[in-house]
């Protein structure tokens, strides 16, 4: 019998043992192993949102290449950034990051356990994977992608929790609110959901990615909880596009 969520559980699963890994080799990582291995996640990271915003936005015709949903591109990252900025997406991460530090580990100023937790949160929930294995999960009940994603967020964890310790393992609340939320609701919003729409979708989630990875090697840091409503733009464009027939 098949159980609703299974990618998603099996997700989970994947960080929390990628994350105990981690833990076990974070006494091997000196402060100055732990910058170069940060500065290389940050470009590693970096790379995976490029290579999706590629394969998301970037199609053949004939012989040449062309771009494609950069306007819906730019309307869903304004659009879902002044709303999560008027809510103030990312100090709720942050703050609950924050909660559970407090209550899982002792009072030190110099705790990396809530930016491991916003981070990981941030990682794991923006891809275009996320995004269209959850749909699959609940639509289909394919949950191969999820599959396939819990295996690179398990890798993923292990590097995460070696560097910034225990609070990467806490991301896995929100893994369970993010992805079985889309995948308990994707029934309801599937006639919405053409392959261009989560095209869409995936161009801008994997565009925040891009902006987590900048974040571990720059300052000041892209607010990207701020913009994690602009991944869903593009399905509340196309409902709205149908309804008013334009």
């Amino acid at each position: 019998m098949y159980i609703t969520g299974i990618g998603t559980i099996v997700n989970v699963a994947a960080v929390l043992i990628g994350s105990i890994l981690g833990l076990f080799c974070k006494s091997l990582i000196n402060d100055r192993l732990r910058e170069g291995v940060m500065a290389s996640l940050g470009l590693a990271v970096f790379t995976i949102g490029v290579s999706g915003v590629v394969t998301n936005s970037i199609f053949t015709k004939g012989d040449a290449l062309s771009s494609e949903y950069t306007l819906i591109m730019i309307l869903s990252l304004a659009i879902g950034t002044l709303f999560g900025t008027l809510i103030d997406i990312e100090k709720r991460l942050d703050d609950l990051g924050m909660f559970f530090q407090k209550k899982f580990t002792k009072d030190d100023a110099n705790s990396t356990f809530a930016q491991g937790f916003v981070s990981a949160s941030l990682l794991f929930c923006v891809g275009s994977m996320a995004i269209v294995g959850s749909l699959n999960d609940g639509i289909s009940h394919d949950p191969n992608i999820l599959f396939a994603k819990s295996i690179l967020d398990g890798i993923m964890a292990i590097v995460f929790a070696s560097t910034l310790g225990i609070g990467t393992a806490m991301s896995c609340v929100s893994l369970i609110v993010y992805q079985g939320g889309i995948t308990l609701c994707a029934s309801l919003v599937a006639p919405y959901l053409t392959d261009m729409v989560i095209a869409q979708m995936g161009f801008v989630g994997n565009i925040l990615i891009m902006a987590i990875g900048l974040n571990f090697v720059y300052k000041p840091k892209f607010k990207v909880g701020n913009m994690l409503p602009s991944v869903f733009i593009p399905v509340i464009y196309y409902v709205i596009k149908t309804i008013f027939n334009f």
